[in-house]
């Protein structure tokens, strides 16, 4: 597998993969890789030829008080992982890489990026958009992978590269879960033991919600449920609980299709996300 650091040696290595008329698909990350990511990386090695992956910790969509000094790195261990994997090239550059001096320009998409996780975090997804556009100029891929566990960030990315014309196709992963049905994540390894325990509260309070809306259910009471159940769970606060249009975002008040249920929830110093299908 091929480390690279440099944007014109990786156009290089890229253009030489896809000689022949081979695909490329790309895994955009930030490292700290765990089985979610992997089966990214599997999804890509069964839709293209070869798979490049990027390592890269984008302190563009860290806010204030966010932990992008304490975000976990572990480059030479995501290598070796990647490596197992098949992965043709890992693309690692360094933040004056990706900004260099007088970086000035940033991509908002407009309405996706203001509610849920936009709202309690501004400017998080101006980051996600620019990054990602960027990554996609870099590689030039033919298909990129994202996990679903992100549901909204998912959706921006959609939006963004159908807004921008980028000439690629973008497919969503199915969620990663553990054994108790917790979505894997990075920042699960901040919990506790007993933190760990009571996170699967989330899941377990969006399953009954989705079950509840799906059968008929008023859609504010399963809501309000869901967030109460969050919080006797063990959380310590819920920023939002919500039945959204799975396309436009749309704050949904009564069930149609397709629509999915998505929350963010905190517990200890970390924060969680989750989402499922209704229906």
């Amino acid at each position: 597998m091929q480390i690279i650091r440099d944007i014109a040696m990786l156009r290089r290595a890229v253009s030489a993969l896809q000689q022949g008329g081979k695909s490329v698909a790309l895994v955009p990350t930030m490292g700290a890789l765990h089985e979610g990511h992997v089966s990214l990386v599997r999804m890509a090695g069964r839709v293209a030829d070869h798979v490049v992956v990027s390592i890269f910790v984008n302190p563009t969509q860290f806010g204030p008080n966010e932990d992008y000094a304490a975000y976990p790195r572990d480059e030479a261990r995501d290598a070796a992982l990647l490596a197992g994997e098949g992965v043709a090239l890992l693309w690692a550059p360094d933040v004056a890489t990706m900004y260099p001096g007088g970086h000035a320009t940033h991509i908002e998409v407009s309405g996706l990026g203001a509610d849920y996780c936009g709202a309690a975090r501004p400017g998080h997804f101006d980051g996600v958009a620019t990054v990602v556009a960027k990554l996609f100029n870099q590689v030039r891929p033919d298909v990129a992978i994202f996990g679903e566990k992100d549901w909204q960030q998912l959706a921006i990315i959609r939006r963004m590269a159908r807004d921008l014309d980028f000439a690629l196709d973008i497919l969503g992963a199915p969620i990663a879960r553990d054994k108790d049905g917790l979505a894997l994540s990075s920042r699960n390894g901040y919990l506790s033991k007993d933190l760990r325990e009571a996170a699967v509260a989330l899941p377990d309070a969006l399953k009954a919600a989705a079950k509840a809306i799906a059968g008929g259910g008023e859609v504010a009471a399963a809501l309000a449920q869901a967030e109460a159940d969050i919080l006797k769970g063990g959380f310590d606060s819920v920023d939002y609980v919500a039945l959204a249009d799975a396309d436009s975002l749309e704050r949904l008040t009564e069930f149609r299709k397709p629509a999915r249920l998505l929350a963010a929830a905190r517990i200890g110093k970390t924060r969680l996300i989750d989402n499922l299908p209704v229906g």
